[in-house]
C-alpha cells in the first residue's frame, strides 16, 4: 500500500509574533497573500490563518478574516486549503470562538478541545455537530495525552463525529525549549489505548527540531504543520529567511522518504474521506468564498 500524500500546513504568523521577531513574518492581508503564494510554491497545501487588528494584536474579527481570505484567494485561487484559527489567546470566550466559525463559514477551522469546552460540553457539542453537518473541516487541537483520551470519550458519546475526524498533536509549549521527535510517542500511545482513530493526524512543534519532528511524523503516516507561529529556525539552527524555507525543508524530507506531497485538492479529498464533499461538494472553494464575502472579485 502506497503512502498517502503528505499534507503540509503552514502557520505563517500565529497570534503573538510581529515584525520585531522577523521582518518576513506576515501580518497584513497583503503580506499573508504574498507569503501564501511562496509557501504554495514550496509545497504547502494548507494555510493556517491568523489575522491581526490595526494594532497588530490577535483578532477573531470576522471582517478581518474575510479581507485576508479574499487577498489569499486572489493570490493562490483554490490551490491552498484555508484553515482559520479560533485560538483564544486569553482574549476570547468559547462563545466568541464558535461565533467566528458560524459567521464566517470557512472551509476549515482549527478548534482547541480545551478552549471550546471550557464552559461545559453542551454548547461545544452543538457546535461540533453543526460544523459537521455544514461540511466545515474541523481540526481538533490536542495539547497532551489526557486531551486525546477526552476527545476519544466525546467521539464515543456522539458529541464529536468520528467520521472525517482530524487532530493536531501539539508537541511542546512556548518557552519550554525545543520539541523532540520522541514527544510524539505519548500522543500515539494514548490514541491507541483509547481507540481514537482519526482519519488525519498532524503534528506541530516548537524550535529548530520542528523539521525533525515533521520527518518523524511523516514517516509514520502523519501530516505536519510548520511555520513562524511556533518556529523560525531551520534544522541547522540558522534563522529561516521565510516561511517557505520551512515548508521546503519538510517537502525535501518527504521526497527523501518517497512520500508524495499533497495538493490542496488531494487534501480536500482526504479531509472528506471520499464521501460527500466538505461543504456539500467543494463547489469551487474560491467561488464559494467570494459568494460568502459578498460576490467580490
Amino acid at each position: 500500500m502506497g503512502w498517502a500524500p503528505l499534507i503540509i500546513a503552514v502557520a505563517p504568523n500565529g497570534a503573538r509574533k510581529t515584525h520585531r521577531d522577523h521582518a518576513a513574518l506576515p501580518m497584513t492581508a497583503d503580506e499573508l497573500a504574498r507569503d501564501a503564494k511562496s509557501c504554495l510554491a514550496a509545497g504547502a497545501s494548507m494555510l493556517h490563518l491568523h489575522v491581526r487588528d490595526g494594532d497588530g494584536a490577535h483578532s477573531l474579527n470576522v471582517d478581518l478574516y474575510r479581507q485576508a481570505i479574499q487577498a489569499v484567494r486572489g493570490a493562490v485561487g483554490d490551490d491552498l486549503v484555508i484553515q482559520v484559527t479560533t485560538e483564544a489567546v486569553g482574549r476570547y470566550s468559547p462563545d466568541e470562538q464558535m461565533a467566528l466559525v458560524r459567521d464566517l463559514r470557512p472551509e476549515a477551522a482549527s478548534v482547541s478541545l480545551k478552549e471550546l469546552t471550557a464552559d461545559g460540553e453542551d454548547k461545544a457539542t452543538d457546535f461540533y455537530r453543526w460544523a459537521y453537518a455544514e461540511g466545515i473541516a474541523l481540526q481538533h487541537i490536542l495539547y497532551n495525552p489526557a486531551e486525546v483520551a477526552r476527545l476519544a470519550y466525546l467521539v464515543r458519546s456522539g458529541a464529536v463525529a468520528g467520521e472525517r475526524l482530524s487532530v493536531l498533536y501539539v508537541l511542546g509549549r512556548y518557552g519550554d525549549g525545543q520539541s523532540q521527535p520522541s514527544d510524539l510517542l505519548p500522543f500515539l500511545d494514548a490514541a491507541a489505548q483509547h481507540e481514537l482513530n482519526p482519519m488525519l493526524w498532524s503534528v506541530c512543534a516548537f524550535g529548530a527540531r520542528e523539521g525533525a519532528v515533521a520527518l518523524a511524523a511523516l514517516s509514520l503516516g502523519g501530516h505536519v504543520r510548520v511555520g513562524f507561529e511556533n518556529n523560525m529556525y531551520l534544522n541547522d539552527n540558522t534563522l529561516s529567511p521565510d516561511n517557505a524555507a520551512l515548508v521546503k525543508q519538510v517537502a525535501d524530507g518527504a521526497h527523501l522518504l518517497a512520500r508524495p506531497v499533497s495538493s490542496a485538492e488531494q487534501a480536500r479529498r482526504a479531509m472528506n474521506d471520499g464521501g460527500r464533499g466538505v461543504r456539500n461538494g467543494w463547489e469551487g472553494t474560491a467561488h464559494a468564498d467570494r459568494t460568502r464575502l459578498g460576490n467580490t472579485a
